[in-house]
């Protein structure tokens, strides 16, 4: 956790989104129903209505600071909330004032904006209670510990990795770097706005049995192929998370806010187990760019991307399913 040379709250903000519209570019609003956003997931799905033509969406917010913000003894002054919406792709952060919903409350609200040509996928949103401190004005003194994902493109709220699969001959790819790759399966490109998958239908079958929905020993075969791809992935995404890191003097590393950031706050746990993430993402950092312990890493980062990857079970299932065939076979 982050040292400050100030007093603050020690529990953390909660946030709720409490409704979103969408408007277009007559200026009408269109509200879309509770599907677009999920507070289990917390997160928001702005592609849920299907529409292409809005120009910005509206989220309505409501914000609750922990027990002791308004205390009359509190060493802070000239309170406030902030919503902050970041896009770590496009590089933009914007901040919304909140407002009391009561005097003498805890609770605050408000609305954020997102305009559509500032955003190309997934922004993180956040808020903050800030006040003057020490006669310095400015400072946070809670924060909500878990952000909002806004997705702008997705019709689903989920703020689990996503990818994009798709299907290209790697020998006759018009992408030049594929080539090279000619007898590969697959490859993971994380370079992409969101990672992507490139499956080599050169191999003869793989499609096939990737796009299958049957029963029998080709099931069995795809469901350990499917967990093996999805272990390269993890493992692929969580060392391009890693390689791009923003680091603050003196503070260490930042956690992305896109993709990113949700890969290293999913697996670090099981990286570095037993300490909060943002030390476990000091200690990932200082071995990666140190003089010893990354090689020793590995084998834990191959175990966080196995167990999101759930291939023991689809290990389990293969083995259980080929005995029975061949019990079956013996009949």
């Amino acid at each position: 956790m982050k040292i400050y040379p100030y007093k603050r709250l020690s529990r953390p903000i909660a946030l709720r989104v409490t409704s979103v519209f969408l408007v277009m570019a007559d200026g009408t609003r269109e509200p879309l129903d509770t599907s677009a956003y999920s507070t289990q997931e917390q997160a928001v799905a702005l592609g849920v209505a299907g529409r292409t033509d809005w120009v910005s969406a509206g989220i309505r917010l409501s914000a609750t600071l922990p027990p002791g913000a308004d205390a009359p003894d509190a060493p802070w002054t000239d309170l406030c909330v902030l919503a902050t919406l970041t896009d770590g792709e496009t590089n933009v952060r914007t901040s919304w004032a909140l407002a009391r919903d009561t005097e003498g409350g805890r609770d605050w609200s408000g609305t954020v904006e997102v305009l559509r040509d500032d955003h190309l996928g997934r922004a993180s949103l956040a808020a903050y209670a800030v006040g003057t401190v020490d006669g310095v004005a400015g400072r946070s003194i809670a924060e909500t510990d878990r952000n909002w994902i806004v997705d702008t493109v997705s019709d689903e709220p989920a703020r689990g990795l996503q990818l994009d699969v798709r299907k290209a001959s790697f020998s006759k790819s018009s992408r030049e770097w594929l080539r090279a790759y000619a007898d590969a399966p697959w490859l993971v490109d994380t370079t992409a706005r969101v990672p992507t998958v490139f499956v080599n239908t050169d191999i003869d079958g793989i499609v096939g049995l990737l796009d299958s929905n049957g029963s029998g020993v080709d099931s069995k075969v795809r469901d350990l192929l499917v967990a093996q791809m999805a272990t390269d992935v993890w493992t692929a995404v969580f060392h391009g998370a890693l390689g791009d890191l923003e680091v603050e003097p003196g503070a260490g590393p930042v956690f992305p806010t896109d993709w990113q950031g949700e890969v290293l706050r999913e697996m670090l746990p099981d990286v570095i187990p037993g300490v909060h993430v943002e030390e476990a993402l000091r200690r990932v950092h200082r071995r990666r760019t140190g003089d010893s312990g990354w090689a020793e890493l590995q084998t834990r980062i191959h175990y966080a991307a196995v167990r999101r990857a759930e291939a023991a079970r689809a290990v389990g299932y293969a083995i259980r399913g080929l005995e029975r065939l061949n019990r079956e076979s013996d009949k």
